[in-house]
Order: structure tokens, then sequence, then C-alpha cells
């Protein structure tokens, strides 16, 4: 077969494979109806992960999607978070949340990136050693929350 045939199967498998958490979609909706400005900032191939935002319909929600495999950078460097906020036509600030469930990677890029970091820590306990995050959540819906009672 040819190398893009089975690349484009290949990538078309994950998005088909890819479920949303419970609420995460329309815990984002809430948050946009309240005025957040919303980012993605992910490693991996872009085809693969604009793939899954747009099978799981949360391709939309979002003000800048930033992926590494596009950028050239991983998280936690901090240069794709600022990327990310510049597609959403803003600058890193301390007001900006980091939302992830990576101690190292989503978490440490955070701290790199002066934002404030929000672990969904999904039954895991923290490593010592790593900079603690300022929240710990256990999922997404409860994530969302935390969000929702902070300002804008």
């Amino acid at each position: 077969m040819d190398p893009d045939d089975l690349w484009r199967g290949y990538v078309d498998g994950i998005a088909r494979s890819v479920r949303c958490f419970p609420g995460a979609r329309e815990g984002l909706e809430a948050l946009r109806s309240g005025g957040w400005t919303l980012a993605i900032a992910t490693n991996g191939e872009g085809d693969i992960q604009r793939a899954k935002l747009t099978a799981t319909g949360l391709a939309p929600l979002f003000d800048g999607i930033c992926v590494s495999g596009e950028v050239g950078v991983r998280k936690p460097d901090r240069h794709l978070f600022e990327v990310a906020a510049a597609e959403c036509g803003a600058s890193l600030s301390p007001e900006g949340w980091m939302i992830g469930d990576n101690p190292e990677t989503d978490m440490g890029g955070a701290r790199a990136a002066g934002l404030r970091a929000l672990w969904v820590a999904a039954g895991r306990e923290w490593a010592d050693g790593l900079l603690k995050p300022d929240v710990t959540v256990s999922g997404i819906a409860e994530a969302i929350e935390v969000l929702q009672g902070t300002t804008v």
C-alpha cells in the first residue's frame, strides 16, 4: 500500500476511536458562554490531534489549537503555550490556566509559561519532587466547575 494511504487509515482509525469525557463538551460550551477564551496546547502530530478534535465535535469550541508537530516544540516548552495564546489573540499571563493530566508536560509546562496549573488526577497520586499544581481535581467535570468559579 501507499504510505500516505496507510497513514490516513491510521489517523482515521484513531479519530473513530476517540470519545469525549462525560460533560466535557457541555462544560466547554458553558465556559465559552461565560466569556472564557479557550485554547489547546497539545503534543502530537497535527493531523492526528486535529482529526480527534473534529471527530469529537470539540474543535469549534476552541479559539486556538496549537499542536507540537506543527510548531516544532513540545510541552513543556514555553513556546508552545505562547503560540497557543497568540492563536487566540492573547499573550500568556498569570491569570491564564493550563488544565491537563500530565504532571511533567502539562503542569511543568504551565509553570514554565507562568500559568496557573489545574491537574486532572483521574485517581493518580502526585509524584514527589514535582512542583504541585494550584488545583487538583478528580476529573474534567470538576475542572470545569473550578474554572466556572473563577474570574475570567
